[in-house]
């Protein structure tokens, strides 16, 4: 008889987006005139920047003939868009990072479950709480943890708990941990993390032997100038942080797809035996073996984002999109509600008022103004009595969303 993975039968009954998707689905279908407008799920709705249209347009025509065909890439990517990246990404900010250290992918998303395949079965995991769901999801079908109790929390985990009172930056373990996943700024919090906090963290990894997995998928959003970007502007960082990039947001390659991932050389990890593995063999491997590379046309309109037009563009989405989380930021206030985030994130997390649960207030929201966010208790038991709306819509739409909850609050 052929058998399954069970560790797929630990998972809680529904990832928290589809299970946001039913409710508003079983809504729509008893209220077929509703106008709902969705602010949950972080996709983009603005066109991709001119220039890497553009440069798609070019890749497509050099399809077209037999001297310019790509056809299998290098799984690891074309050297001409990693050496962009390496420039424009990492060395503005003083970071040594090397383009054959940075590996090109179909998404960050991909990439943080993937990295999985290098680790062994035994290490004990950390993650704040609330967290991006993907982060313990792989990590629970990979086999790395117990069972789920009643708060939503998988034994053989280690939780951080991220709140207002520790300004949603977590604290260091009081245990020793081996994977660490952090994410600024943070998904869903839309909390930044300073240079000092970040020090520690990798102080900590490197005292531990710990390994930090730092999701920097929001990293364009930043404005103020004294927070990191990156986390290898962090001394230390290289010999114990893997970075995770994504250009889903930052040029609204959501439906594109390409990322990519930074692996340094000097980064190691221990075998059985007790001898010390270049982590970056082991990942080049995965993914010579399990990757055939992201495509030639995508690649082409990842690398216009280096151009001096496509900058200009994706700086001008950017500004678009944090123009959003402004209206949101300041109408909720306006509403007497208490937010957080939104400022160097396109996040805005909201307290739930009057003690109402994140999805007592989820399904407040959608059946009486027809508006989606994101339940906070989805992330993490943390989480709850939280709410996240992105600010990833168009105009009109944030601010008839804001219109219709500043009304009812009011009332």
């Amino acid at each position: 008889m052929t058998t399954i993975n069970d560790n797929y039968l630990k998972l809680k009954a529904g990832y928290l987006f589809p299970e946001i998707a039913r409710r508003v689905n079983t809504f729509a279908q008893a209220n077929p005139d509703a106008k709902i407008i969705r602010l949950g799920i972080g996709d983009v709705t603005e066109p991709l920047p001119e220039a890497c249209r553009m440069a798609m347009i070019q890749a497509v025509e050099d399809m077209g003939s037999r001297n310019t065909f790509k056809g299998y890439g290098p799984e690891q990517g074309y050297t001409w868009l990693r050496e962009k990246i390496a420039e424009n990404d990492f060395h503005r900010y003083g970071c040594t990072v090397d383009a054959d250290e940075i590996f090109i992918s179909d998404g960050s998303k991909c990439d943080t479950g993937n990295i999985l395949d290098i680790f062994g079965d035994d290490n004990i995991i950390a993650v704040t709480d609330p967290v991006y769901p993907v982060y313990v999801d792989t990590n629970v079908m990979a086999g790395h943890s117990g069972e789920v109790n009643n708060q939503g929390e998988y034994e053989g985990f280690v939780y951080l708990p991220i709140t207002a009172e520790n300004d949603f930056t977590a604290q260091l373990p009081t245990q020793k941990v081996d994977l660490i996943y952090l994410c600024f700024p943070n998904n869903p919090t839309g909390a930044t993390a300073t240079k000092e906090h970040l020090q520690a963290w990798v102080n900590y990894a490197k005292e531990n032997h710990s390994i930090i997995l730092f999701d920097a998928a929001y990293e364009a959003f930043i404005s103020d100038p004294s927070v990191p970007h990156s986390i290898y502007e962090i001394e230390g960082a290289r010999d114990c942080a893997i970075e995770f990039r994504s250009f889903s947001k930052t040029a609204g390659f959501t439906g594109t797809r390409c990322a990519f991932t930074v692996v340094p050389k000097t980064l190691t990890g221990k075998a059985r035996n007790g001898s010390d593995v270049e982590l970056w063999k082991l990942w080049n491997r995965r993914q010579s073996t399990k990757f055939n590379g992201v495509s030639y046309i995508v690649q082409r309109a990842a690398e216009a984002i280096y151009s001096d037009a496509g900058k200009a563009q994706v700086k001008d989405l950017i500004r678009f999109y944090m123009d959003n989380a402004k209206i949101i930021r300041d109408k909720l206030t306006e509403a007497g509600l208490t937010v957080y985030g939104g400022t160097n994130a396109p996040y805005v997390w909201v307290k739930t008022p009057h003690g109402l649960t994140s999805w007592d207030f989820f399904d407040k929201l959608l059946q009486t103004v027809n508006v989606v966010g994101t339940p906070g208790s989805g992330f993490g038991a943390a989480g709850e009595g939280y709410f996240r709306i992105s600010a990833f819509n168009s105009r009109e739409n944030v601010e008839e969303a804001m219109r219709r909850i500043t009304e009812k609050f009011r009332e």
